[in-house]
């Protein structure tokens, strides 16, 4: 099988291309990508990695680019910029798509590709990584254990020093800015974001880390597929100075457009190491899903370097895909039926990614 990763060259999709190269069963595993250097690089590790420069903003190049393909992963961003391009364009060339979106509004623009890929008989997931993807697939499994899900709180914990892509940058400052969505008795409410700080417990090496009200996708999707009354989720950086940063910059308004984005990123990625030195962190990400239900009370957790939480789920997705182990079709997230939860958990193992019973209050 053929498998295509774009953005295969950053830090989170080269991950995917690791796993995936060293798959018997993938014969050729496509990077498509603009980084020629970091592209060639990936071939010369791997006997079955193919490098294709691709301008993801050329749709019809693109379209060209996933022929022949049996499914592509996608963790390319930021997500509020490609992901309903990249998805749209996978649907035209037929190809399965699953995608690491962590941006709610780009969420829900590819769900409303739902009626256009069911006619057409393919699979788009959007989300599957750490958070979004591990958490829903939690949140999932917490509602089959419990007879049932209430209410569902989500909790992360990132670092600036496990990650140094500049789309990761880009997606912190957008999910601190303006007001972001909870799903509280059936309705959505929309909250300020980098609000009501909480301390929450994470597994080692993370430990306890301040969380906030921050911009992501699953208050958006596991509505749309469990019957649950409340999703909140909250998330923040071990490096507890740059929560603080960002909450500033974002009440100034540098986050509030694309372009202030990309220039206060810029601006601050040189600046991080120092920062990090000020305001110590640990080089490793976490997740922590909650679930209520019938006076019951239980709890998911894992924690690991974010390229290995993020990457496999991503590689093992398409992988998925491409065997044809999905058993549905159009836009939708992976707590949906018909994605095969249990049997995912079950290869995430193998690549040391678990998620372990957590303590509850």
């Amino acid at each position: 099988m053929r498998i295509g990763v774009l953005g295969g060259c950053g830090d989170m999709g080269s991950r995917a291309v690791e796993v995936l190269a060293e798959r018997p069963e993938v014969e050729e595993v496509r990077v498509l990508d603009a980084n020629a250097e970091a592209g060639r690089a990936l071939e010369q590790r791997f006997e079955r990695v193919r490098f294709q420069a691709v301008d993801a903003r050329d749709r019809a190049s693109l379209v060209a680019a996933l022929a022949g393909l049996d499914a592509v992963a996608s963790a390319l961003g930021p997500f509020y910029l490609f992901e309903r391009p990249l998805a749209e364009a996978a649907l035209e060339a037929g190809v399965p798509y699953v995608s690491l979106c962590d941006d709610h509004e780009a969420a829900k623009a590819v769900l409303e590709l739902d009626a256009a890929a069911r006619e057409k008989g393919i699979a788009i997931i959007t989300g599957l990584g750490w958070t979004p993807g591990l958490t829903n697939l939690a949140a999932r499994r917490l509602y089959a254990e419990l007879g049932g899900l209430e209410a569902v709180r989500i909790f992360w914990a990132g670092a600036s020093a496990d990650a140094k892509g500049h789309a990761v940058v880009l997606h912190t400052l957008y999910a601190f800015n303006g007001f972001v969505p909870r799903f509280v008795d059936g309705l959505f409410e929309w909250v300020p974001a980098g609000s009501a700080p909480e301390p929450v417990a994470f597994p080692p090496p993370v430990g306890t880390v301040l969380n906030y009200y921050l911009g992501h996708p699953e208050p958006v999707t596991l509505p749309r597929y469990l019957p649950v009354a409340r999703v909140e989720l909250k998330g923040g950086l071990s490096e507890q100075l740059l929560n603080s940063l960002g909450g500033v910059l974002a009440r100034l308004g540098l986050f509030r457009t694309h372009a202030r984005r990309e220039r206060v990123s810029r601006l601050l990625k040189p600046l991080l190491p120092p920062l990090e030195r000020l305001s110590p962190g640990v080089a490793a990400s976490a997740w922590r899903v909650e679930g209520s239900h019938a006076g019951q009370r239980k709890a998911y957790w894992g924690a690991g370097r974010m390229r290995d939480l993020t990457g496999v789920p991503l590689a093992l997705g398409a992988l998925f895909l491409a065997e044809g182990r999905v058993e549905r079709t159009g836009a939708f997230a992976p707590e949906a039926e018909g994605f095969p939860h249990m049997a995912f958990w079950e290869a995430l193992e193998a690549y040391g990614v678990r998620a372990e019973a957590a303590p509850v209050d």
